[in-house]
């Protein structure tokens, strides 16, 4: 049965590549001070260099979970054509989207009994969610089922390896992820929190650099030790407005592997909102996450 592959708006991925595959997006709302927002598709750079300029000038943020009812909005036109979905949602340890298109999924199972819905935990975010996408089109182009590329999603998921650091403490303070005391001397000792998504897709501290050398170091170092090629040289690097940062973080990257195809991409408003402006990620097919 043809399926339509859906994948929510706090994924990353590269133009090029969203243009190239053909998937659809599951929208997710955000504000900025008053306005209140929704992300329908991959934000321009200008779009996304506006809001993070507006969190360095203080003006709050804001996210807003989407509701089962929201996701039976958008996935009964594919149904009540006799189109199946794959839908890619964000981690379950980040969010409780995965839980609410779960419900959404079963009352539209009980509505459309010719079409079939597979809600896939992405264990992930941003670019990690990107890769999935990429994966899961090219999977559907090469024939796979709907059963068949939902079950090859969940036995690769725990592969994606998300390593990333952060400009300001204060953004993971104001989130509950570190106490004012830490985010307050983080700060002035101009302390870089590393961080990843770990096997259960929740967010984990691992390591504390001096500088931001230091934490791309480690970045890097954790790509030339857990990267696997048989997934193919793709990686991932979501910046929040620091592109300079970014295509230093890509020249480290390539002398280690000359043959990685690094894309750099703007970090969605959705995560952009609780990390702040200066994140910087390195995300890639690897080991799995322990």
């Amino acid at each position: 049965m043809d399926y339509e592959i859906f994948v929510d708006m706090s994924l990353d991925i590269d133009e090029k590549a969203a243009q190239e595959i053909n998937i659809r997006y599951v929208p997710m709302e955000y504000g900025l001070g008053d306005e209140a927002l929704k992300a329908t598709g991959p934000e321009s750079d200008e779009k996304m260099h506006y809001f993070y300029e507006s969190m360095r000038n203080n003006v709050p943020t804001r996210t807003s979970q989407i509701t089962p009812y929201q996701y039976e909005e958008t996935f009964a036109p594919c149904m009540k054509e006799g189109k199946s979905v794959l839908y890619i949602a964000l981690s379950s340890g980040l969010s409780k989207t995965y839980e609410a298109a779960l419900l959404a999924a079963q009352s539209l199972k009980e509505q459309y009994k010719d079409a079939e819905i597979e809600v896939i935990d992405s264990f992930a975010a941003t670019g990690g969610m990107g890769l999935l996408a990429e994966c899961a089109s090219r999977n559907r182009a090469d024939g796979m089922t709907l059963k068949e590329n939902a079950a090859w999603l969940r036995d690769n998921v725990h592969n994606l390896n998300h390593w990333f650091m952060v400009e300001d403490l204060v953004y993971l303070k104001r989130g509950g992820r570190v106490s004012v005391t830490t985010a307050f001397v983080g700060t002035a000792l101009n302390i870089k929190p590393i961080l990843n998504i770990n096997s259960k897709g929740e967010l984990g501290s691992v390591a504390n650099k001096r500088g931001s050398k230091q934490a791309m170091r480690y970045l890097v170092d954790c790509y030339e030790k857990r990267f696997d090629p048989g997934y193919g040289n793709t990686a991932y690097i979501c910046c929040a407005d620091c592109k300079d940062t970014a295509a230093e973080l890509k020249e480290m990257v390539l002398k280690v592997n000359p043959g990685a195809d690094v894309r750099i991409t703007m970090l969605c408003p959705v995560i952009g909102a609780h990390t702040g402006p200066g994140m910087l990620s390195l995300i890639f097919f690897g080991q799995k996450m322990e």
